[in-house]
């Protein structure tokens, strides 16, 4: 029961993207599909012009009208990479968001705005720059606790709420498209596919359901865990979805049909978190069990068993090429693993509490933590140096996100006289 608590308390989702490739939207047959080109090799020394040609020669969706244009992103990403973000981030904005506790928070790509989840049965969308309410999204019964963007397009937020239900509704106008009915208990965890056609939720009634989002119809119901679902993320494709489960175990399904591929075996306790890399090659899970496995995403098998906290694993991640893994514990710390060695590279140490959050800047040389010593922090992805400590907040900091260019950072803290508050620090 203590870790059935704890798990509910640090449920978070990445929700904005930034993509090292390129994504192909075309139309075949009358219907719009996408397709991914990895860049996970590009640094700020590569040969720009001679990568096109060579994405040119292997994909023919690209032709020569659109080279330019393809060469054009590419050097936007480029630069993004050269950005090596070294500059400091200052507090400079404090919002009374909600008269009952947050549940969690979350950025648009851009970071132009975000959204609140509440006790008070209420999900508030919010201008960044100017700290204006601009909607608040009522009809829920109950806790909304699952909340998230359609990134990388923005235009629809969906809430996932104690009430059993998940509702789609426009950021342009604040109005409800559907409310999907179904599940026959609380919605803990819900995610957008990457090509926005589909969202999933998943319950304590320990199973996972995709729902259409421009019919508000249910595709499919995913059936198998024995206990409640927490996790759930799509890849980078779209074409697989994974959950994770206080059963101890990981499922991958294929979106298209709902059929279960395979389940992830090995863990001995609840699972915490659940993602794939970029390229869909492995995939990482956290657990209760105070450690992380990489599995191999083709066969199902466990290639690493990542060890050395002393307490249960909170959350993990990737960073955007895949390279380097950072896991967060109860602990008090944070390691980074190499994904091609298996070894720890660094060991972050400073919060006086345990650690619920982690997540990598878009340059992947800095990592955010949030803890429950009321602190955020900054690391060097490489040293493990601490490079700076976000305080003001005067509760445990649950949730904590970069934007897409990496200069905005939003934290969210739990209760404090019923009046609760999103903190938001923007480099300077």
């Amino acid at each position: 029961a203590r870790r059935r608590s704890r798990i509910l308390r640090y449920l978070f989702y990445n929700i904005f993207v930034y993509f090292l490739g390129i994504m192909l939207e075309y139309e075949k047959s009358g219907q719009l599909k996408t397709k991914s080109i990895d860049l996970l090799d590009l640094d700020p020394s590569t040969d720009v012009s001679a990568l096109v040609e060579e994405i040119q020669k292997a994909e023919p969706l690209i032709t020569a009208s659109r080279s330019d244009q393809v060469k054009l992103l590419i050097q936007r990403l480029q630069n993004k990479l050269g950005q090596h973000s070294n500059h400091k981030f200052y507090l400079f904005k404090v919002l009374r968001a909600h008269i009952l506790p947050l549940t969690n928070v979350a950025l648009n790509k851009s970071g132009s705005c975000f959204i609140t989840g509440s006790y008070d049965r209420t999900c508030k969308l919010w201008d960044t720059a100017s700290g204006e309410e601009l909607h608040t999204l009522e009809g829920h019964r109950n806790v909304v606790y699952a909340i998230a963007f359609n990134n990388p397009y923005g235009d629809k937020i969906a809430t996932g709420s104690f009430d059993k239900t998940c509702k789609l509704w426009s950021v342009e106008t604040g109005k409800c498209y559907h409310t999907f009915r179904g599940h026959t208990a609380e919605i803990v965890c819900l995610s957008f596919n990457p090509q926005s056609t589909l969202v999933a939720t998943g319950s304590m009634d320990t199973t996972a359901k995709l729902w259409d989002i421009q019919s508000g119809e249910e595709v499919f119901t995913l059936t198998g865990h024995s206990a409640e679902i927490i996790s759930l993320s799509f890849n980078t494709s779209g074409n697989r979805i994974i959950t994770g489960s206080f059963d101890h175990t990981v499922t991958v399904w294929e979106a298209d049909t709902g059929r279960k591929v395979y389940t992830l075996i090995g863990h001995c306790a609840e699972i915490s978190s659940a993602v794939f890399n970029w390229d869909c090659s492995l995939i990482l899970t956290g657990s209760m069990d105070k450690t992380c496995k990489l599995w191999d995403a083709v066969n199902g098998k466990c290639v690493a068993t990542l060890t050395g906290h002393d307490d249960e694993i909170l959350d993990s991640c990737f960073d955007y090429t895949g390279k380097l893994i950072a896991t967060a514990s109860a602990d008090g710390t944070a390691r980074i693993f190499s994904a091609a060695t298996r070894e720890c590279v660094t060991k972050l140490e400073g919060h006086e509490g345990e650690i619920s959050k982690i997540s990598f800047n878009p340059q992947g040389n800095r990592l955010l933590t949030g803890s429950s010593d009321k602190t955020a922090r900054i690391w060097d992805a490489q040293t493990g140096q601490c490079l700076q400590v976000l305080e003001g907040h005067t509760d445990e900091i649950f949730s904590c996100a970069f934007n897409y260019k990496g200069d905005i950072i939003i934290t969210g803290r739990g209760e404090i006289d019923l009046i609760n508050s999103a903190f938001l620090s923007i480099g300077c």
